[in-house]
Formats: structure tokens, sequence, C-alpha cells
């Protein structure tokens, strides 16, 4: 960890290497670079498998203009299309990625071709890698680059109900390219000694990026030594106090009283828009004699207005009066109305404010009739997941994205969570009262679905869109049940 924490650090100073150096004077649009000319590797071995852990320094840095990829779809039976951003004489047109290019949400499929060469020049692993661009460690790399990044700080695509992505190098900023192998075994053949690595962006990318060929590639050599793995001596389940994002950001701050509420959600002007998607990473388990199907479950705002929830506490209690902010097309506030409660989780994993009126989950009978209700009705508001960034309004980088962070103490009088645009919450449901008990029920076709604003008390552009539904099927017997989740569209999540 210490060697990959110089490394980065590095990073953001040393980038003014010979490469960088060059990258600056003449900028290609793209170039690829080594931010050192050694780096060591640490293999370790523990039974049959062998893992090497190394961070080679590899950075692609923009040229006058930033590399920016908006890739969406518009629906679960559609094909992704990615499309990049071309600047010509100061005008800036969106031309359409070739078919497969873009095949997920992680960034553009097999970007570079990573060689590793021994003491002789003989080839003992060659992998290729994606990229997407995104970073939250990206620094400056020329005085002449501008000031901030805006691009989101992560690829995505770990919700398998992603919609939409947007990815981005700013211009004279780096971004690491991804060097590890998708398996370990790709690297089994390299024993302690002395390499070359070579990383090349792929000539269809540089074509397609007009890359000239010397700022295609990068080498840097690989020192590879033998260490002993270590036991994690961590405390397993121990509870980590943590600063909250508000101690920091005062926009994550609750307002410094009760609003004065409006008799009525304005009828016009921006609001949130709460989308439910379809319930994922779904499986089966049994704990002490019963069985358990849990899920992930994610609802996203897809409005022209973030969900801001301040909450104001009852003096003495584990309780707080929630209130919801309306604003003009300006960001002003113009209002607010009474949004339920908040409480206080101080179970272990938890352990701050929930806001109890925002989403609720339920099992359902093949006939749609209530079969099982979630135990889970109150949530911690934060922007876990990139659920579609190429909407209007979306907040590419936010802060409040750690439920551990973003919803307060139980030492606070009041507490602010907020759900932006084109970010989605989600919650995994894989404890008892959380997950669903299926151990009575019989076998056959249940739906999961997920509600955004049950009880209709939060105002946003249109309610019509807040339920998702997830066919699953429950077979086996008492013993041994089973579980089976079809695929939405050929999604498998």
């Amino acid at each position: 960890m210490k060697r990959t924490i110089a490394i980065i650090a590095a990073c953001a100073v040393v980038l003014a290497s010979a490469g960088v150096a060059e990258a600056a004077a003449v900028p290609s649009p793209l170039t690829l670079v080594a931010a050192g000319r050694t780096v060591t590797a640490e293999r370790y071995v523990d039974g049959d498998d062998v893992y090497l852990s190394f961070n080679l320094g590899l950075h692609v840095i923009a040229g006058k203009d930033p590399l920016v990829i908006r890739a969406r779809r518009t629906g679960y039976d559609k094909p992704i299309v990615a499309h990049r951003s071309v600047v010509t004489k100061g005008k800036r047109t969106w031309v359409r990625l070739p078919a497969g290019t873009v095949k997920d949400f992680t960034g553009l499929k097999d970007f570079t071709t990573i060689t590793i060469a021994d003491a002789k020049g003989k080839t003992v692993a060659t992998y290729k890698t994606g990229f997407c661009g995104n970073s939250d460690q990206s620094a400056r790399t020329r005085p002449t680059a501008p000031a901030t990044n805006p691009y989101p700080m992560g690829c995505g695509g770990e919700n398998p109900f992603t919609l939409g992505a947007v990815w981005g190098v700013q211009a004279g900023w780096n971004a690491a390219i991804t060097d590890q192998p998708r398996s370990a075994a790709t690297l089994k053949n390299l024993k302690a000694g002395k390499y070359t690595a070579t990383a090349t962006v792929n000539p269809a990318y540089r074509k397609m990026f007009g890359i000239p060929a010397k700022s295609a590639t990068a080498k840097v050599a690989l020192n590879v030594v033998e260490v002993e793995p270590v036991a994690d001596k961590s405390l397993a389940g121990a509870h980590e106090a943590h600063g909250q994002v508000s101690d920091r950001l005062p926009e994550f701050r609750a307002a410094a009283s009760r609003p004065t509420v409006l008799k009525a959600a304005p009828t016009a002007g921006p609001k949130p828009d709460l989308r439910s998607l379809p319930a994922w990473g779904i499986a089966l388990s049994q704990e002490d004699g019963k069985w358990y199907v849990s899920f992930g479950a994610t609802v996203w705002n897809a409005g022209t207005s973030p969900l801001v929830v301040d909450g104001f506490r009852r003096t003495g209690t584990d309780l707080m009066d929630a209130y919801q902010y309306f604003f003009d097309a300006k960001g002003k506030q113009v209002g607010s109305r009474p949004a339920g409660t908040m409480e206080w989780d101080d179970r272990e994993g938890h352990k701050h404010w929930h806001f109890t009126d925002f989403a609720q989950y339920t099992l359902l009978k093949s006939d749609k009739k209530l079969a099982v209700r979630s135990g889970k009705e109150a949530f911690c508001l934060a922007n876990t997941d990139a659920v579609d960034y190429t909407v209007a309004g979306a907040k590419w980088r936010p802060e409040n994205t750690s439920l551990e962070t973003s919803c307060g103490a139980n030492t606070v009088v009041a507490v602010r969570e907020v759900l932006d645009i084109g970010n989605g919450d989600t919650y995994t449901q894989d404890r008892p009262g959380q997950s669903f008990d299926i151990t009575n029920l019989p076998n056959g076709t249940y739906w999961i679905q997920v509600k955004a604003n049950p009880s209709n008390r939060l105002g946003e552009l249109t309610t019509g869109n807040n339920t998702a539904l997830r066919r699953i099927v429950l077979g086996g017997t008492k013993a041994k049940r089973t579980l089976t989740v079809p695929a939405v569209h050929g999604i498998k999540g």
C-alpha cells in the first residue's frame, strides 16, 4: 500500500518527465506516458495461486482539447451507443464510435496492449486492458491546463442497470491506464527478476483519436521481488468513526432553523424524478434454518432538480422531522414541504440518520399481490451509483457518495441528505429483516418490487415511473430451496 501511495503521489508531481514535457510542448490529441522509469512488483504465493502487486504508473494525457465520451442506452433491450466529442475550429460536434467499441459502462474495450519481456527480450506475458479516463487522482501536467477537472471520478458500470455514462480527461490533465490483467494467472510466469513492460495504445484507437505512433507507446522497467503473504490483522466487523461530508462542505449542512412551509409543492419549476431500477444481485441463502432471498435495490434521480431533504431533531429523541426543498431554474430556494421523518439507526453498519419515506421493497406473488414485505423501510440518501450521467444537469462529481459520511452522527440536531441528478442510491438487502424470508412460501413465480416515494410525500415531476419489477422463480424442497433469476433483455445482474 505504501508503495502504491508513493507512486500515485509521484504521478501528480513527477509527470514532468521527458515524455510529459514533450506532450506539453507539442501535444497530440492523447499521449501515453510512464510517470517513472522503474517500478517494483511484489510477487507472493498462496498455495497454488501466484499474485503480483504493482502499479506501472502509466497515464494518458489529453492534448489541447479534452477527451470526452458519452455512452448511453435508451432501454435495456437496446445496445449501448457511444459518441466522442470532436472540436474543430472551436466548434464541438459528437461523433459516433464504431459498433462494439463500448460493450458495457466500464470504459473503452481493449484500449491498450501491455507486453512484459524478460532481460533477454523474451515475452513472458501479454494482455489487453480497457480505459475510461475518469479518476479521482488526475492532475494538471502543464501550467496552461485548465485549473479544474469537471469529469467523473470513477468509471462506473458496477450497477448492471446503468443507463448512461460520461468518461473524460481534461485538456492537459492525466488519467491512469488500467495495468492489471483480467486474470492473475496471466502473470504466473513472472519470477523474481528484471523485466521491461511496454504499453501501447491499440491501432483502432490510435486511428480513432489521431494519436501519432511516438505518442502511443510507453516503457517502464519492472523489478519483481518475492514477498511473504501478510495476514490481515484488521478487526473484522469493528465500527470505524468517519468524518461527515457536512463537516467540510457547507452545502451539506441543514438550514439553521426549521423552514416556513408551502401550502403545496410548486406545480412548475425544477423537481426531482425518482425512478426505480430492477432489483439486482439477487441470491438465495440459508441462516438458522430459514431461507432468504437477498437483493440490491436502486432508486435514482432523473429529474431537473436534486432531491434535498433536511431533518430537524425533536429534542431529546432519536427522531427528526423531514422537509423537502424546492428550487427555481437558477437554483434559488423557493420553499419547502413536510416530507415525513428521519430516525437514528444505531445498528452496526449503519450509525446514521435514515429518511423514512424514500422507498419500499416487497415480494409479490405471481398475481402481483403481497407475499412478503422487507423490513427495510428507512434510508440514508447518498449518491452511491452513477446511473445516467448523460441526462441534463447530472452531477458528475458528487461528494456524498458514502453511506458512512453522508447522513450525520447521533450528536447532531439537524442533517441534510441529497440525491443528485443522474445519481442513484443503492441498498443491498442481505440481512434477516431486510431480505425476504421465503421459508414458507410455495414454489412458483414471484416479483421483487422496488417502489420509490411510496407514500407520495415527496414532490417530483411524475410518480408514474416510481416502480420496477423483477421476476424470480422459487423451486426445490424445504430442505434445499432453489432460485432462478431470469435475465432482463439479456442482463443477468
